[in-house]
């Protein structure tokens, strides 16, 4: 990592001292282990401005870091080959886990005017409106009929020429989806609850489905560094 990698993780993982060792721990290893959270600011995937909802934001790690990514654009030297940083951005979290929302709220509560976070079901909360929706591994606890009312009301939410960001697994993507499955069920054990079925889909059939549903969509392999089978689709709306 840079130092102003470094700089970065520091400064999102600060908030979550408050918060208790479990939560700057946990937010330290996904930070710093995912490359999903890079990518969004290299590609400039969250422009400045804009309002995010992040569904299944578990304990705002996303909110973080774009937080983090803000304030060190105006005291740090920005990398010249990253995309303009995503500074004043807001975002909405929606978790079902109230013990998420309690990490989130501890940590990064005082920026509610900025920040804020809920307890809610994807499949019946409401998302009111935005530019950049993101899901990044959730979709795929709902079931298959379920998966597609939620990227309808998506669709729905997102303002003209908005972002839907979402993550899944391939489940064409061999050992590295069994992987991913594995990993899923322990953390589902570890957090206290049964394991359940698991509803995925290979690539193909994701995005077939999200250009149905009036998507024109890209995807770009987000396993760098891991042994999962993970792809970052861009569905962009043109409305």
């Amino acid at each position: 990592m840079t130092t102003f990698e470094n700089q970065l993780l520091d400064e999102a993982i600060a908030p979550y001292k408050q918060a208790g060792k479990f939560a700057a721990n946990f937010a330290r290893g996904k930070l710093s282990g995912d490359p999903v959270f890079k990518e969004i600011l290299q590609r400039g995937l969250i422009p400045a401005g804009s309002h995010v909802v992040d569904i299944g934001c578990g304990q705002g790690l996303l909110s973080a870091w774009l937080l983090a990514a803000g304030h060190l654009a105006s005291t740090s030297q920005w990398p010249e080959t990253w995309a303009t940083p995503p500074c004043g951005v807001s975002v909405h979290g929606i978790e079902l886990m109230p013990a998420d929302v309690l990490r989130a709220n501890k940590a990064l509560g005082t920026y509610q005017n900025r920040l804020t976070f809920e307890r809610g079901d994807m499949c019946t909360t409401a998302f009111g409106k935005a530019q950049i929706v993101v899901i990044l591994d959730v979709l795929h606890y709902v079931p298959y009929d379920a998966q597609e009312d939620v990227l309808i009301r998506v669709r729905d939410a997102l303002l003209p020429s908005g972002l839907l960001i979402l993550r899944i697994g391939d489940a064409d993507g061999g050992l590295g989806f069994k992987v991913s499955n594995w990993v899923d069920h322990v953390v589902t054990l570890a957090r206290g609850h049964s394991l359940s079925r698991l509803y995925c889909r290979p690539l193909t059939d994701w995005m077939i489905l999200l250009t149905r549903l009036g998507f024109r969509v890209e995807s770009k392999s987000m396993s760098q560094g891991t042994p999962f089978s993970n792809v970052m689709l861009l569905a962009y709306l043109n409305k």
